[in-house]
């Protein structure tokens, strides 16, 4: 069987109590590398496990998902995955291949804290976000848009936008590749500051006023950890802000905030009295 575990969103204690016993008794154990990280690195894993893991990275899961499924007709291996499973990372392909497979090899899935959860943390309502967008790093030649059309939709109906950043792991370097040479960049996170600006820098070219200077945001900063960061204020403020270490993401307050997110919000303000009256003009008795 196909076991593929959510790890949660911190450390290593984040697992569930099922999914540690599967991992300790499992004939081997992969650790997915590429869409999310937690905040310890693989040797502390490996010691609260008891196990030795073997990395998968995005070449090993989308071109050689066979090495990960050899033997699991018949014995158990063990995946895991940051988050939950099927939440912000999917891994619906892989499952597909094991139904897909030749005998079929069973799955069972055991989830976890995903970061679509655990961002009620900010006091916004679960059940006011709309379609949840993502958001890559610029470059000078690529700076994709597409995030802001669902974002203007979410925004129509006063809905609240989570938006996932971007992390660069295990990243080939391009100028190295046309040498010959595979050569891997180090690790990127995108921050909450960045994305802020990156939002704002599109705002500049479409001004429908989705993601203007004034539209309140919250950002957040390793979720589920002792030191987890909430900052809230408008896009222009929070494209300043400084949350630290990854992981981050960001929300974009949607105009039907209630009174009671807002009471609940307003602590992690920047400038508490800005952040009041920008609601109280724009967003105060619109849901």
């Amino acid at each position: 069987m196909l076991y593929i575990i959510g790890l949660g969103l911190a450390d290593e204690r984040d697992v569930s109590v099922k999914g540690l016993e599967i991992i300790r008794q499992a004939e081997r154990v992969y650790l997915e590398a590429y869409t999310a990280v937690l905040l310890v690195d693989q040797q502390q894993l490996e010691s609260y496990y008891g196990r030795s893991l073997i990395i998968a990275d995005r070449e090993m899961v989308e071109s050689r998902s066979d090495e990960i499924l050899a033997g699991a007709h018949e014995k158990d291996v063990a995946f895991l995955v940051v988050g939950d499973p099927f939440s912000a990372t999917t891994h619906t392909d892989l499952a597909l291949r094991c139904r897909q497979h030749d005998p079929p090899i069973r799955t069972r899935t055991l989830p976890n804290a995903s970061i679509l959860t655990a961002v009620g943390a900010t006091g916004l309502s679960l059940y006011s976000f709309g379609q949840t967008v993502s958001m890559v790093f610029f470059t000078e030649s690529w700076r994709p848009a597409s995030f802001y059309d669902r974002v203007g939709e979410n925004a129509e109906l006063g809905l609240h936008t989570l938006v996932l950043l971007d992390i660069k792991v295990k990243e080939p370097d391009l100028k190295a590749m046309a040498r010959g040479k595979i050569v891997y960049e180090p690790p990127r996170f995108m921050t909450v500051a960045q994305c802020a600006s990156q939002m704002l820098e599109v705002e500049e070219d479409r001004q429908q006023g989705v993601c203007g200077k004034e539209r309140l945001a919250v950002g957040v900063a390793r979720l589920g950890s002792e030191d987890e960061r909430i900052v809230a204020g408008t896009l222009e403020e929070l494209a300043g802000a400084d949350l630290g270490a990854p992981l981050h993401s960001l929300v974009l307050c949607g105009r039907k905030m209630h009174e009671m997110e807002w009471e609940y919000v307003r602590e992690f303000a920047v400038d508490r009295e800005k952040f009041d009256r920008v609601w109280r003009a724009e967003y105060a008795g619109k849901g």
